[in-house]
C-alpha cells in the first residue's frame, strides 16, 4: 500500500512539474543584421535581460539574423506568425506600415513618445497593419551618414554634387536620396560589400553605428556630414502571440523593453562616436557641409514619388 501512495504521489507531482514546465513560453526571434554587427548586438542584450528575468515564465531563442528571414521579408513574416519576435527598423516593412516612417522623421526621444501619447497611437497602426505589438524603439538617438568612396566633389555653395554618386540605400531613405539627385540602388547589407569592391556603387547610406563590422569602411574613405534621418530600429512580438501570453509574461516583456530602450539609447550615442573615431583614425576623412550648401541639401522644396518633403529635416551631429 505504501509503495502504490508513494508512486500515485510521484505520478501527481510530476503531472504539477509538467504543467509548470509548459507555463514557460518560449518565443523564436530574428534580428536584421548579423550577428557580429552592433545592432544584433544590441538586441542579443535585450534578449539575455529577458531571459534572466523570464525563467519559468517566458524565453526567447533567437534563431539568427538575415541568413534565417531577409530583413525585408521580417515583417511579413512576424504578420504571418512565421516567427514571434522581430528586431527589424520599420523602414524595412513600410510596404505594411508606411507610417513607420514617423519614427525616423521624430525629434522626440522614445520615452518623449511614450509620455505624449505618440507610442499608443502609433502602435495601434502596426497592431492592425502588420498584426505587430510594438515592444520598443531601440538603438535610437542617432541617424544616418552618406559614405563616398572618393571625396565629394563640392560647389560654391558648398554643396556635393549628388548627381555623379551612385549610392547603396535601404527603403526608407530611398526617395530622399533621390531627391537630392543621386542615383540610388536598393540592397540589403548583405549585398553592398560586393557592390562597393565591383564599383557598382560609389556611395552608401548607414549609420556610424555598425558600419565598421561589414569592411566597408575599406572602401569608404570618406563621411559625409551632417547626418539625416534617425534610427528606426523597433522590437516587435506577433500581436496574436502577445494576447495568447499571460499577464506576468507580458508585464516582464513591457517592463525589460522600456528600461532597454533608454539603456540602449545612451549606449548607442557612445559606441556611435566611438566608432567614428575609430573609422577616422584608419583613415577616413569627415567632409562637413556648412553654409548654403548644409541648407540646400538638407531642405527639399521639391516633390519627389508623390510625397512632399519636410522643408526641414532636423540634421544630428555624432558629437
Amino acid at each position: 500500500m505504501r509503495i502504490w501512495k508513494s508512486l500515485v504521489l510521484a505520478a501527481l507531482l510530476s503531472g504539477v512539474v509538467g504543467i509548470a514546465a509548459a507555463e514557460e513560453v518560449v518565443l523564436n526571434a530574428v534580428h536584421f543584421t548579423p550577428t557580429q554587427n552592433g545592432y544584433a548586438q544590441s538586441f542579443l542584450k535585450f534578449v539575455q535581460k529577458v531571459n534572466e528575468k523570464g525563467k519559468g515564465v517566458v524565453q526567447i531563442n533567437v534563431r539568427g539574423g538575415p541568413e534565417v528571414i531577409p530583413p525585408i521579408q521580417q515583417g511579413a513574416a512576424l504578420r504571418s506568425g512565421l516567427i514571434d519576435v522581430i528586431d527589424t527598423p520599420a523602414g524595412q516593412f513600410l510596404e505594411l506600415v508606411p507610417e513607420g516612417e514617423v519614427f525616423s522623421a521624430s525629434t522626440k526621444t522614445p520615452w518623449e513618445v511614450r509620455e505624449n501619447g505618440g507610442w499608443d497611437f502609433i502602435s495601434g497602426i502596426f497592431e492592425k497593419k502588420a498584426n505587430a505589438h510594438l515592444l520598443a524603439h531601440v538603438d535610437a538617438g542617432s541617424g544616418f551618414n552618406v559614405f563616398t568612396i572618393d571625396e565629394p566633389k563640392l560647389n560654391s555653395e558648398g554643396s556635393i554634387d549628388w548627381s555623379s554618386l551612385k549610392i547603396r540605400s535601404s527603403p526608407l531613405y530611398r526617395d530622399f536620396l533621390e531627391s537630392l539627385g543621386a542615383t540610388v540602388i536598393v540592397q540589403a547589407p548583405g549585398d553592398v560589400y560586393t557592390s562597393l569592391e565591383r564599383g557598382v556603387v560609389n556611395a552608401n547610406a548607414y549609420t556610424v553605428f555598425g558600419y565598421a563590422s561589414f569592411g566597408w569602411d575599406k572602401f569608404t574613405k570618406y563621411r559625409v556630414d551632417p547626418q539625416f534621418f534617425k534610427t528606426d530600429v523597433l522590437i516587435s512580438i506577433n500581436k496574436a502571440k502577445w494576447d495568447t501570453l499571460s499577464p506576468e509574461a507580458q508585464k516582464l516583456l513591457a517592463d525589460t523593453a522600456v528600461e532597454y530602450e533608454r539603456a540602449s539609447y545612451d549606449a548607442n550615442l557612445a559606441e556611435s562616436e566611438k566608432q567614428a573615431q575609430a573609422m577616422i583614425d584608419g583613415g577616413q576623412k569627415v567632409i562637413s557641409l556648412t553654409g548654403a550648401g548644409r541648407d540646400n541639401s538638407w531642405r527639399l522644396p521639391r516633390r519627389r514619388a508623390g510625397r512632399e518633403w519636410p522643408n526641414a529635416i532636423p540634421p544630428t551631429s555624432i558629437s
